[in-house]
């Protein structure tokens, strides 16, 4: 799969496609009933797979602590999409200059000069331009003009409902991890880079990996039963804590810390993969590091009696 970062790195060999846009958060059974509709009409066409993107969302762009918490970062949604059988990724800077373009300005600078899109799949709840005026209608009526055919995207319903990522954010707060992993089609994840951190943890006995969440918000906070893979490991059993630390300090970003049940192993600078398995409890602020250093060890002792419960 081919990523092209911004307009400027589109050429001649990127025109003729069958395309798609959106935010593709989470790249679930709704995204994916898409692209598998999308694949099929660009090889009635003989032309590859675009999908449009844009990094940061409009939303967070826009309004960044109103925006809703993204489901998979950028970088966890290049090999989803992939696996998908997508051909091309084009990622777009969502800035100023993007923000003013007119929905028709942009359908003729991206869709039209840049992709020459062939074939346009379109959801029926996005909105493009500086006045939201694109959508589905939009691209319809200058379908003739611009020669693509344009179609609305196939609905995916899981138990009578629309699949979106609306449900599974609202699945992920709830920690019912089993209803996201039926909208996903596969468990949730976070994945990231061990950085290293205040070494607070190796003081009360917890030695965690911190790993950066690259999110303006998160849709977990709490602590949680994992399991953790990669830098050698392999669904290993742990305890993670995703919040702000407000025992610790005062800052607004969440970040990850995992812990591994059975053994300490040097992760700094690996790439780990956790995946939620079961909530334990709220994030809540301890009066001493004392008493949060007794509130792990009861973490730690209820995530062992789930595992032996659900082993």
């Amino acid at each position: 799969m081919e990523l092209i970062r911004g307009r400027h790195n589109l050429g001649p060999g990127h025109r003729g496609c069958a395309a798609t846009i959106g935010a593709f958060d989470g790249v679930h059974l709704g995204h994916q009933s898409v692209l598998a509709h999308l694949k099929e009409e660009a090889m009635r066409r003989g032309v590859p797979t675009t999908v449009v993107t844009f990094e940061p969302l409009p939303r967070e762009y826009l309004r960044p602590l109103e925006a809703p918490p993204r489901i998979t970062t950028l970088r966890d949604k290049w090999p989803l999409l992939a696996a998908c059988g997508v051909d091309r990724v084009l990622c777009l800077p969502f800035n100023e200059s993007l923000r003013k373009l007119s929905a028709r300005e942009f359908v003729e600078q991206v869709f039209v000069q840049g992709l020459g899109v062939q074939y346009l799949a379109f959801g029926d709840d996005f909105r493009f331009g500086n006045r939201r005026e694109g959508d589905l209608e939009y691209v319809r009526a200058l379908a003739d003009e611009f020669g693509y055919a344009v179609a609305p995207t196939p609905t995916c319903e899981v138990a009578g409902e629309r699949v979106s990522s609306t449900r599974i954010r609202s699945a992920l707060g709830q920690a019912d991890f089993d209803v996201a992993m039926r909208l996903l089609g596969r468990p949730f994840e976070m994945s990231g880079r061990v950085q290293h951190g205040q070494k607070l943890g190796r003081q009360l006995d917890t030695p965690t990996a911190n790993i950066a969440l690259h999110r303006i918000r998160s849709p977990l906070h709490g602590v949680y039963v994992v399991s953790v893979s990669g830098a050698g490991l392999k669904e290993v059993a742990g305890v993670a804590n995703v919040g702000v630390k407000p025992t610790i300090g005062d800052s607004l970003e969440a970040t990850l810390e995992a812990h591994i049940l059975d053994g300490s192993p040097d992760l700094y600078g690996q790439r780990l993969t956790v995946r939620f398995v079961h909530k334990l409890r709220d994030e809540k602020k301890f009066p001493s590091l004392d008493a949060l250093k007794a509130g792990i060890a009861a973490d730690k002792a209820n995530a062992r009696a789930w595992l032996r419960n659900h082993g």
